[in-house]
């Protein structure tokens, strides 16, 4: 017979699995939980269509007040690769394919991902933080009462706006980083301006460049206000679960954000 040395060993591996399958069973219903608000935020957007400022109001607070840091963001980030870019193709003698490079890489990765990665950070954790207030605060409940869906009051206009949202601020991004890799490559480190515009003119695909960047913007988008809608309105209604419920949106959607990333890619350089 084993020895109570054994059972205790034996006692704390079976403890182990059963608090990881405990663990998967309470993600697995989460998740269920979160598609099932997704699925009422979706049938309840007839308010958010009827009465489009609540979205216009939204779009205001999660777009325009993000507009700030994305546009500098892109700025510093335009200018570190027109930097690095510039030094690693002089090795090769290709400075005048700078544009191109420039473009590439904010047209299809950086832009799309570090604006999604900025917008969780600062508006996606904003619309968590606020719904799970209202939610502690009982103005949720105070809505049902007087027969207003909170979800097709509160929860839908924000979801859409983060949808709206996230592709015109990836654009801008794009934009904001393409000049600022111009700033660099041309007026500081002397690139030629005809090389630099008329090479990434030509290499640059609408397709498979501006579109795909595109649909990864809005996937971001999707996936980033379903997450916040979702953690503010299922935050516990206390100080530290809406504390919790903002750390978890930022995480939970920065790992949705790259995961995604990779998948998108995956499938469009098979010609999706």
């Amino acid at each position: 017979m084993p020895n109570s040395g054994s059972r205790h060993v034996l006692d704390n591996k079976w403890s182990a699995v059963s608090g990881l399958g405990r663990q998967a069973v309470e993600a697995f219903l989460r998740l269920g939980y979160a598609t099932r608000v997704l699925g009422l935020t979706l049938m309840n957007s007839n308010v958010s269509a009827r009465r489009p400022r609540l979205v216009v109001r939204e779009v205001y607070f999660s777009g325009v007040l993000s507009l700030v840091i994305i546009l500098v963001s892109g700025l510093f980030v335009g200018m570190v690769l027109g930097l690095q870019g510039y030094q690693t193709l002089k090795v090769y003698g290709a400075e005048s394919s700078l544009g191109v490079l420039v473009a590439f890489s904010l047209l299809r990765e950086l832009g799309p991902v570090i604006t999604a990665l900025l917008f969780a950070s600062r508006a996606g954790s904003a619309v968590t933080a606020e719904i799970g207030l209202m939610k502690a605060t009982e103005q949720l409940r105070a809505m049902e009462m007087m027969a207003v869906d909170p979800i097709a009051r509160v929860v839908a206009p924000r979801f859409w706006a983060g949808v709206i949202s996230t592709p015109l601020l990836t654009a801008m991004f794009t934009a904001m980083g393409i000049y600022g890799g111009y700033l660099v490559g041309v007026i500081l480190l002397g690139v030629d301006q005809g090389s630099f515009w008329s090479q990434m003119q030509s290499a640059v695909d609408f397709r498979e460049d501006v579109v795909n960047g595109l649909l990864k913007s809005i996937a971001f988008g999707i996936a980033i206000s379903w997450i916040a809608v979702f953690e503010g309105y299922d935050a516990p209604p206390t100080a530290e679960g809406v504390s919790g419920a903002t750390t978890r949106t930022v995480v939970t959607s920065a790992l949705t954000i790259l995961f995604l990333d990779y998948i998108l890619t995956s499938l469009m350089f098979r010609g999706f």
